[in-house]
């Protein structure tokens, strides 16, 4: 048998007498474990005590299979009466120990089997102790109605598993940290304390239960201090005070120890729905790289509070909490996670070693560094297990003499004590290394030499809110001169910097910013970038500047997804958003992220402006399809589910041209088919009509409704049959009806870019039919160009240019070309809603020359880089002298022309050419 031939020269004998029988079985022990337990060397005079109190137990256990010992074992203290079990936990304490110890020494466990054997037992024995305790308690009618039924979830009692407990990592001699909660929502309000009351005697004896020593031992040393204010709270405090607690004081060592909680006690649904409430208190929104301060000064106040400091001896020194010691390695794991988790739900693994190798898969821990920190983790944690070993010890710390390094060294395998002494120091000594570059902040820099209008700049910066913390002061101090030095290497520094002190002045906070810059150099360069070619973005970034998280996310300079893609990642996001207000924010900042992905790229010539216009609209079809269904489920729970075959969002315009830029906002239809049913049916009964059109308008307030994430989108409805005059929703009787019989040539000519990107299939298929028989129908004769000659005349005289870069208003300019290429689709009777498509519809149908109809594609793609460029460089018109020298330049690169003199002659010679076209067109 595996087992036992590992431990074992050969099959245990059977021996009558205990003693003789566990002198047969010590002598029985493979040499190597025979010297460690009590031979010469004497190393776990502990471990062979124990043998010789369970030998008639170990036996079977080591000679079959020590799992089904375990399961028996555990199995044998389940059904134990409250007056037996201190006892019969003693004993299984014993036997799991003895168990755990040889299978640990004789190598026939891994460091993860010994520690969840361990755990297991915690486990167990903890929900024995409690539920009999709280079963007493209700048996005694001290909890008021609690019944027998309630003792299988400790009334509404559970016990959160922290530490080492919480994941599954108890050491050899561990102590356990719990935190002891209870569900105050099963109780009327008027016997709430009296249940406080008995609860909190059930916990006090329970660790009494566990803790205390008697002639057979203890089961686990039982700490309760983790729990929210432990100098003034009873050692048992209901589930909304603990909320209120982390909600208004939890500091960051609270939530680091959050990452390895696990109810494992009494009421385990409770508990978890407690820890999913918690949720936004341990994972924050937003990339938390202030966690890496806070990290670093509870390392130094352990080193100062245990005399830690100095250089690593291994005689003496603590190899928990030492340097280079176990608590090193986990804060490094946990602060990461506490960094990013929020974010990446893949990263919130409880264990030490998942956690690095979750880190390392999405790259935020290269993947040598985390295997070679696991390495030191298992080797540290098993030295530990040793030290344990010895005496049944809480202790973390090598002895200091030659004869107990010696004793330990023999433990780890090692005869030669000299030789593993120089390597455990040489491990302490790398994972300092390691961990401490991660959290150590270097010292400040000297501020580069400024020109006197720069210093200007630069001393106003003192007095903006992102500064006015002590720690936000700290940490600018010191990514101040490696800011500064980088914009000193742009195209014009003093530019670059009054757009950064733009940015600066808008920020709300700083400290979160700043620990993000300074542990990612690489957003310096990126916000350098943006203030010194788009002020615009940099304005934005001002505002939202939680969107540079993306840009460490490990994908954002990827290509491009698609849309499927982002609608299933939308998807998945807003199925953890807790209510309706949940989700709109979470669709906020998705869209925000995604948008400012494609303004970076758009921005470093990683896609071109046609490119970027097709994934904005991507992202608007993501948000439109995933967020209608939210809307309308919303909605339903007042007003009852949508009156017959339900409603369709027809995107506009450009969004139905999947053409966007940066500030696109979004032209909606909205079309339903209440199919002959009047009233809806819900809690609030509403006509149909009223009833669309109120959800209309619940959708346009998801889109566009401020809240602290801003706004997804603009909407404008004027597109709608009668314009502002008709109902922000058309049944789609009326809307085949109006186009057919009422509708103006500007609403056919609209039409033919008309998407459907949200709602009901069979009804958007409908729609399609329709917009396909309107645009047969209505594109004959003279009738179109007639009229949009006359829309044209009307645009012109209601709207000049603006500016002299004006690229979408005006004779020759998008807008122009767009109409255009509208009444080409509309006069052909053509399907295509693409500019570009309808564009190509022209010489098919004769309406232009080849000739013609490329020059005008020709000049609407230079015009869109144009327009645009603008508008991802600045909020407002262009301008080139706000934009800056870098904003020019990437605007001539854009339209690949070698300055504004030549940009500004290309303007003019197109949309003169294109007006003429269009002239000649219309004249048809």
């Amino acid at each position: 048998m595996p087992f036992a031939s590992r431990l074992t020269r050969s099959p245990l004998p059977f021996e009558r007498d205990r003693a003789a029988e566990a002198e047969e079985l010590f002598s029985d022990l493979a040499p190597e474990l025979r010297e460690l337990l009590g031979g010469t060397a004497g190393c776990s005079p502990y471990l062979k005590g124990l043998m010789e109190k369970e030998a008639e137990w170990l036996r079977p256990a080591i000679s079959g299979n020590p799992e089904a010992a375990l399961a028996e074992e555990f199995a044998r203290i389940t059904p134990v009466s409250l007056a037996d079990l201190p006892s019969e936990l003693r004993r299984a304490k014993r036997r799991v120990a003895l168990l755990a110890g040889l299978a640990d020494l004789g190598g026939v466990w891994c460091l993860e089997e010994v520690t969840g054997a361990l755990t297991r037992l915690a486990d167990i024995a903890v929900d024995l102790a409690m539920k009999r305790l709280v079963a007493e308690e209700i048996r005694r009618g001290k909890i008021p109605g609690a019944t027998n039924d309630d003792i299988d979830s400790a009334a509404g009692m559970v016990a959160l598993a922290m530490g080492k407990m919480g994941a599954r990592e108890l050491n050899y001699s561990s102590d356990i940290d719990l935190i002891c909660l209870f569900d105050e929502s099963r109780y009327d309000p008027d016997d709430a304390m009296e249940a406080r009351s008995a609860l909190i005697r059930a916990t006090r004896k329970m660790a009494a239960m566990l803790n205390d020593r008697t002639a057979e031992g203890y089961v686990f040393r039982t700490d309760l201090r983790l729990r929210p204010d432990a100098a003034v709270t009873p050692v048992c405090i209901s589930m909304g005070a603990a909320e209120l607690y982390y909600e208004a004081e939890g500091r960051t060592w609270e939530r680091a120890a959050y990452i390895k909680a696990r109810p494992c006690a009494g009421d385990i649904a409770a508990g978890e729905q407690f820890l999913e409430r918690l949720r936004p208190f341990v994972w924050r929104k937003h990339l938390d790289f202030a966690a890496i301060q806070d990290a670093h000064d509870m390392r130094l106040r352990i080193r100062e509070h245990k005399g830690l400091h100095g250089p690593i001896e291994v005689a003496g020194h603590n190899i928990k909490l030492g340097q280079g010691g176990i608590r090193e390695i986990e804060f490094f794991t946990q602060t990461r996670q506490l960094i990013a988790g929020g974010r990446d739900e893949s990263l919130r693994d409880r264990t030490t070693v998942g956690g690095l190798r979750a880190l390392a898969a999405k790259t935020w821990v290269p993947e040598d560094v985390a295997e070679e920190l696991i390495d030191h983790y298992r080797e540290h944690r098993e030295i530990e297990h040793r030290l344990q070993m010895v005496g049944d010890a809480q202790t973390q710390i090598l002895p200091g003499n030659e004869e107990g390094l010696a004793r330990i060294a023999a433990m780890m395998g090692e005869g030669d004590v000299a030789r593993w002494r120089d390597r455990l120091r040489d491990r302490l000594e790398r994972v300092e290394g390691l961990t401490n570059d991660f959290f150590a902040p270097d010292a400040a820099a000297e501020r580069p030499d400024l020109s006197e209008a720069a210093r200007e700049i630069v001393e106003g910066w003192t007095g903006y809110p992102a500064l006015r913390s002590e720690r936000a002061r700290a940490i600018f101090k010191r990514l101040e001169p490696e800011l500064l030095d980088r914009m000193r290497r742009a195209a014009n520094m003093e530019e670059a910097l009054t757009q950064f002190d733009g940015f600066l002045k808008g920020l709300p906070a700083g400290v979160q910013l700043f620990s993000l810059f300074e542990a990612n150099p690489q957003l310096v360069d990126l916000i350098v970038d943006i203030c010194a070619t788009a002020p615009g973005l940099a304005s934005y970034l001002s505002r939202n500047a939680g969107v540079l998280d993306a840009v460490l996310g490990g994908s954002f300079f990827a290509p491009w997804p698609g849309k499927p893609a982002l609608e299933a990642d939308l998807a998945r996001l807003l199925e953890r958003a807790g209510d309706y207000e949940a989700a709109l924010i979470a669709a906020r900042r998705w869209a925000k992220e995604w948008k400012f992905r494609v303004g970076v790229h758009h921005l470093r010539g990683l896609v071109d402006a046609s490119e970027a216009a097709g994934q904005y609209a991507d992202v608007a079809g993501a948000v439109l399809g995933a967020l209608w269904p939210i809307v309308q489920g919303e909605f339903a729970r007042r007003y009852g589910p949508c009156p017959g075959k339900g409603a369709v969002v027809l995107g506009m315009g450009s969004l139905g041209a999947e053409r966007l830029n940066a500030q696109s906002d979004l032209d909606l239809i909205v079309i339903y088919d209440a199919d002959g049913q009047e009233f809806s049916e819900g809690k609030k009964p509403i006509a149909s009509r009223a009833y669309y059109a109120k959800l209309t308008q619940a959708l346009i307030t998801a889109l566009s409704a401020p809240m602290p994430e801003g706004m997804l989108y603009e909407v404008d409805m004027r597109l709608r049959p009668s314009g502002r005059q008709g109902p922000v929703a058309t049944s789609v009787q009326s809307f085949e009806s109006y186009q057919m019989e009422e509708a103006w040539t500007w609403e056919h000519l609209a039409l033919t870019r008309a998407r459907p990107v949200a709602g009901c299939a069979d009804l958007a298929d409908r729609v399609e039919a329709i917009r396909l028989k309107v645009l047969e129908a209505k594109g004959g004769g003279d009738a179109v160009l007639h009229e949009l000659a006359q829309m044209r005349t009307r645009i012109f005289a209601a709207k000049a240019p603006d500016g002299d870069w004006e690229a979408k208003v005006g004779p020759g300019r998008l807008q122009d070309i767009e109409l255009l290429a509208q009444s080409f689709a509309l006069r052909a009777g053509v399907p295509a809603r693409k500019v570009e498509a309808q564009l190509r519809a022209g010489p098919r149908g004769g309406f232009v020359t080849r000739e013609e109809g490329e020059q005008l594609a020709t000049a609407y793609r230079f015009l869109w880089r144009l327009q645009a460029g603008g508008r991802l460089l600045n909020e407002k018109r262009l301008d080139m002298a706000a934009i800056g020298e870098g904003g020019r330049a990437f605007l001539l690169r854009e339209t690949g022309l070698d300055d504004l003199d030549a940009l500004a002659a290309r303007l003019n010679e197109v949309t003169t050419e294109t007006a003429a076209i269009v002239d000649r067109a219309l004249e048809g």
